[in-house]
């Protein structure tokens, strides 16, 4: 069923989207800087035990949970703009994301078992990648959306 764009129902779907968005952003940004800091120190230290809990709880507390509701008001809009070129320009842009959700994922875990091979600068670089992503997602989807690209 195609949602109709003008309904209400279809607005409250689409700022739950967008909250989702937002929070899960938040992550997507604070994690990497989280490892810049936890590559810093010794593995086993206080401080090292610290980051682990601040990490695994931004990871399963709130960005896991807002991937799943991003990703679901996600299909559920899909319909509504479905043969846009930009809409497929954009989905190729989150998938970027899902994949640096997914990297964050493997981080984390290698850090929970003192296991990191990374020094504190790839996590710096790593921490940029998101924001590139979003750069090219939020002009597509403020002008796809009104119709001001015609791909």
């Amino acid at each position: 069923m195609i949602p109709d764009y003008d309904s209400t129902g279809f607005l409250w779907i689409k700022t739950l989207h967008i909250i989702a968005v937002i929070t899960w952003m938040a992550g997507l940004f604070y994690l990497p800087r989280l490892f810049v800091y936890h590559a810093q120190v010794a593995p086993g230290s206080e401080m090292s035990e610290n980051f682990k809990v601040m990490e695994r709880r931004l990871l399963k507390a709130i960005m896991h949970p807002s991937l799943v509701v991003v990703a679901t008001t996600g299909f559920w809009m899909f319909p509504v703009w479905m043969t846009s070129g930009w809409m497929h320009l954009k989905l190729l842009l989150v998938a970027g994301l899902v994949v640096c959700h997914v990297y964050n994922t493997k981080w984390q875990i290698a850090f929970a078992n003192d296991r990191n091979v990374h020094p504190h600068k790839f996590y710096r670089v790593m921490n940029e990648v998101p924001t590139l992503l979003l750069l090219g997602i939020v002009p597509l989807v403020i002008f796809g959306a009104k119709g001001y690209l015609f791909f």
